[in-house]
């Protein structure tokens, strides 16, 4: 785990060591590291550690690291908005996405090259993305990261395919983050959201489940898939993969998420009549 020593939210004991000692408490092995992703050299330092410790083996590298302005609000018009709402979301964003991969690759095709039988699963580059690539979301800063980021993980999976190194994108739906939970606690996340239902969202863990599913298939089936996008709620039908409780969380582009969530509250508004039971709770999940 690379990352910043700081809290994500005030309040919160969710660092970068926490977060391994989760994961080592649930059966694996975390080993937090502190590295600042705003700097190339702190994250070529760590991949130079991380070969050394490994014998020169990187299987799987996630790349998820994000920042926006604590200053600024994110919703607004580009022209009202400060340069530092770009160099910030896209600086610790697409940036820093870049600059891992650059370090990641040569690592990640040695490891490639060193697996003598051809059936072993590829290398994985996976950088987390959102809906933001594909239609506006917040501000254009956010969005032309996003979209960035996919154009990004497309490319660089056709310069490395003939190496046998997969990449992904991943889109996952509204997620239950700590610092979102954090913010529905404070009384911000109504307008921070745009009163988007956050107790029908994913949890961090089930993007998780997609990148072990992905990284689990045969290697004719992955790099068949390479430099796509995959959204997360989707791929979780396709390849049989639920939240701990069971649970498969809508595609926010279903319409059991944008019915009730956009279309349904849009009528009740205009109407001035709550939209009947029935329909409510018989909505196909059908994208």
């Amino acid at each position: 785990l690379l990352g910043d020593q700081r809290a994500v939210a005030d309040g919160l004991d969710l660092t970068v060591e926490s977060v391994a000692e989760a994961i080592t408490a649930a059966g694996g092995i975390g080993r937090g590291m502190y590295v600042d992703m705003s700097q190339d050299e702190s994250i070529e330092g760590a991949f130079e550690r991380i070969a050394e410790e490994t014998g020169g083996r990187l299987d799987v590298v996630v790349c998820s690291a994000f920042t926006t302005p604590l200053q600024e609000k994110l919703r607004g018009d580009f022209w009202n908005q400060s340069m530092n709402m770009w160099d910030v979301c896209n600086g610790v964003g697409l940036r820093s996405t870049y600059a891992t991969c650059r370090v990641a690759a040569p690592i990640m095709i040695e490891t490639a090259n060193k697996q003598n039988d051809e059936r072993k699963r590829p290398p994985l580059l996976c950088c987390i993305s959102s809906f933001g690539g594909k239609s506006y979301t917040f501000n254009v800063a956010y969005g032309v990261g996003k979209a960035g980021v996919d154009r990004m993980a497309q490319d660089m999976g056709y310069q490395l395919k003939k190496y046998r190194v997969a990449t992904t994108v991943l889109y996952p739906g509204l997620v239950k983050t700590e610092a979102n939970l954090q913010m529905v606690v404070d009384g911000t996340w109504d307008e921070a959201s745009g009163n988007l239902d956050l107790s029908t969202g994913e949890t961090p863990e089930f993007t998780g489940k997609a990148i072990v599913a992905l990284a689990n298939l045969g290697v004719d089936d992955m790099m068949d898939r390479s430099g796509n996008v995959e959204v997360v709620a989707e791929l979780a039908k396709e390849l049989q993969f639920t939240e701990e409780d069971g649970s498969v969380p809508p595609s926010i582009r279903s319409l059991k998420y944008l019915l009730p969530n956009f279309v349904f509250p849009a009528i009740e508004k205009e109407s001035g009549k709550p939209v009947p039971g029935w329909i409510k709770n018989n909505i196909p999940d059908y994208l």
